[in-house]
């Protein structure tokens, strides 16, 4: 039996979107802390953990179907203490007793489902359980009835199983160091063409998920070895995703991933991070390519974060939801028949011989807008490409006076500093300067409003509130978020903050035994293991990013210290990556990177004007294994990298090439530089 609950459980007090929609659950909900744990200890309960986020399709299923209701509460309230935590904000949580799930079912996601010891050591984890049993699927409600008297009659089992999975999470921290072979990287390469989807792109069939991550490895594989087949792969992948359904083509920006084979059937939801990511993918591939298509895609995904997702004070939110009015995409999906009422004869045709519409529908019978069998060419066409935007623009006007989904307003650091990390990538290839504004902004948001006393990062912020202090992604997305800016800007005080968490994140994540990061800090809560995550998931892991850091400040430095710090950090793991090449594809991208031929170019002058041109011309090109500095005098960039005192800038622009630790004569013809740099 299901009931509204009017009495408020502990959640009603914290932060967290997530946790707040959970508030008035008729479960006697905690959040995470010595209270929940004393509790348990003291009425000698086990512990149920329930972990999801505010914008998870699934979790909103399991509340509607088994925490909102009386009977499940009823079980849970006097045999558990049960615990909420919001996966996005204690990351370090998830990310150990999603190891034990993934252990112990063979996959992970969420909702997950785990049942521990007061001691916090789990026995029993899994996902999404329907309240009911249905064949070989266990129910909830029986799950929690069993585990309840099995505690009762024999708890001592449980200690049993907890240290065998305890034994496992020990076994899973035991990584061995060893040197990447150069063949790993053409063994990545070809198992991400076993995976290849010839005829939609992307991984296997489905679900369907962007990893923009492996197009940047194809990328600079292609630009690496000269294989088309690497770039074709990366177009294929990107032209589809965007003509599917995953792509919102009425208010732009990407959803979760597909359902489906097409790209066509999206999971509605809209996470900050994938966006940030694509657009990067696209932003990159418009510069090697120099296809306006990737160009005008990367400025749609843009034009849906700043507009949509962005706070006044210029920081981005978190996500929006999959569901509204408790239905998964009804804000984003079109009736035939609601569709026919909009338009005259000629925009129907149009929708349905170029927008993918149908009077049967393509999803629960209604329509996802969609270019899949859609001849871009002719769309493109004027008279067709003015009548597609007059539709867009009007589905658009409409779609608004719907009820809209849940917007998570958390702002996460690391989701934060792929965003400022994509806006200056975006901003200094696609010559946007607004985009280069909107980066700054969100940068000096997270400078004056997400850091403590001691200068350490301040993970999440909602409503002037800030939760824990950073955890290794944290860290290691906003460096990359400041290197991006500075590489945007050549202002040195966005380097110089690099540096500076970059400091602090050796000081208080490295593992000075084995080398690595350690998912949190030093002087962060204790909990039962100490991970280090160096799995490219959905996202790079924070050490696969950590290490392309190093690099990208050994280049900008000159301090040969970050490059060992980083072949240490790559070699951590270097046993998992030589096995799993595809699984660890961000950190081959710097390990590709270190082990390239590279370049470097220090264009001096005086006439900032002309160095700005010079600059603007060598950011349109893709050339990943290229580093540019310009220098015209200023002593903090001096300060920064000294070996720039040795250079006098004089009136004209001059161009400095070193390459294979090589140096060429000073040139002032700044055209043969572009060629040879090609």
């Amino acid at each position: 039996m299901t009931t509204l609950n009017k009495i408020p459980n502990k959640l009603v007090n914290e932060k967290s979107p997530y946790l707040q929609q959970h508030a008035y659950n008729p479960v006697h909900w905690f959040p995470w802390g010595d209270e929940a744990f004393q509790k348990a200890k003291t009425e000698n309960k086990p512990i149920f953990l329930s972990i999801g986020y505010s914008t998870c399709h699934w979790c909103h299923v399991m509340e509607t179907e088994s925490f909102e209701d009386l009977d499940v509460a009823r079980i849970l309230n006097e045999n558990y203490i049960s615990i909420k935590v919001d996966r996005e904000l204690r990351p370090d949580i998830d990310n150990i007793y999603m190891r034990v799930c993934q252990g112990m079912t063979g996959s992970g996601g969420w909702p997950m489902s785990v049942f521990m010891t007061p001691e916090q050591k789990p026995f029993f984890a899994g996902t999404y359980f329907p309240k009911q049993s249905a064949g070989q699927y266990p129910g909830f409600i029986d799950i929690i009835t069993h585990f309840a008297e099995a505690w009762k009659e024999n708890k001592n089992q449980f200690f049993e199983d907890t240290a065998q999975i305890e034994a496992f999470l020990k076994q899973s921290m035991d990584k061995h160091s060893e040197e990447l072979k150069q063949s790993v990287i053409q063994s990545a390469f070809e198992e991400l063409k076993s995976q290849y989807d010839p005829l939609y792109g992307g991984a296997g069939i489905a679900p369907k998920f962007p990893t923009p991550h492996k197009l940047f490895f194809l990328l600079r594989y292609y630009k690496s070895a000269s294989d088309r087949t690497a770039l074709d792969m990366v177009e294929h992948t990107l032209l589809s995703m965007y003509k599917g359904g995953i792509f919102d083509h009425i208010g732009y920006g990407f959803s979760r991933y597909s359902t489906d084979r097409k790209w066509l059937v999206p999971h509605f939801e809209k996470m900050l991070y994938d966006n940030a990511l694509l657009a990067i993918a696209y932003t990159e591939c418009y510069a090697c390519t120099k296809n306006e298509l990737y160009k005008n895609i990367a400025e749609k995904i843009f034009t849906y974060v700043l507009r949509d997702l962005t706070s006044s004070d210029g920081a981005f939110y978190s996500s929006e939801d999959a569901d509204s009015e408790g239905m998964e995409g009804k804000y984003y999906v079109w009736s035939y028949k609601e569709l026919f009422k909009q338009f005259n004869k000629n925009k129907v045709e149009i929708l349905c011989n170029y927008l993918g519409v149908t009077k049967e529908g393509n999803f629960e019978g209604a329509n996802i807008i969609n270019l899949i069998h859609t001849d871009l060419e002719t769309v493109n066409q004027p008279e067709i490409k003015k009548a597609v935007e007059e539709i867009r623009s009007k589905l658009y006007d409409e779609r608004l006076k719907r009820i809209r989904p849940f917007k998570d307003t958390k702002v996460l650091i690391s989701w934060n500093g792929m965003m400022i990390a994509a806006l200056a990538i975006g901003g200094r290839v696609l010559h946007r300067r607004d985009y280069i504004v909107a980066a700054k902004k969100a940068a000096g948001f997270i400078l004056g409003s997400m850091t403590d006393q001691k200068n350490r990062l301040l993970n999440g912020y909602k409503n002037g509130i800030n939760s824990a202090v950073g955890y290794l992604d944290d860290y290691a997305y906003i460096i990359f978020g400041f290197i991006e800016l500075y590489r945007s800007t050549f202002d040195t005080s966005y380097l110089n903050k690099a540096l500076e968490f970059n400091q602090t994140l050796i000081d208080n994540f490295w593992d000075n035994q084995q080398s690595g990061f350690f998912f949190y800090g030093n002087d962060q809560e204790n909990l039962i293991i100490r991970p280090k995550e160096h799995y490219d998931g959905a996202t790079p892991s924070g050490n696969s990013i950590a290490a392309m850091n190093l690099l990208q400040l050994y280049e900008y430095t000159g301090d040969h210290n970050f490059k060992v710090r980083a072949e240490k950090l790559i070699n951590a793991f270097g046993a998992d990556i030589n096995s799993q090449p595809t699984g660890h594809i961000h950190f081959l991208t710097a390990f590709l990177t270190n082990n390239q031929n590279k370049s470097q170019v220090i264009f001096t002058g005086r006439d900032k004007n002309e160095l700005l041109k010079i600059r603007q011309k060598l950011d349109s090109n893709f050339l990943p294994f290229t580093t540019c500095l310009v220098y015209d005098g200023n002593e903090a960039a001096v300060e920064t990298n000294p070996h720039l005192k040795d250079y006098i800038p004089e009136d004209r622009v001059t161009a400095y090439v070193c390459e294979n630790f090589t140096c060429q004569q000073p040139t002032h013809n700044i055209d043969a530089v572009f060629t040879g740099l090609q």
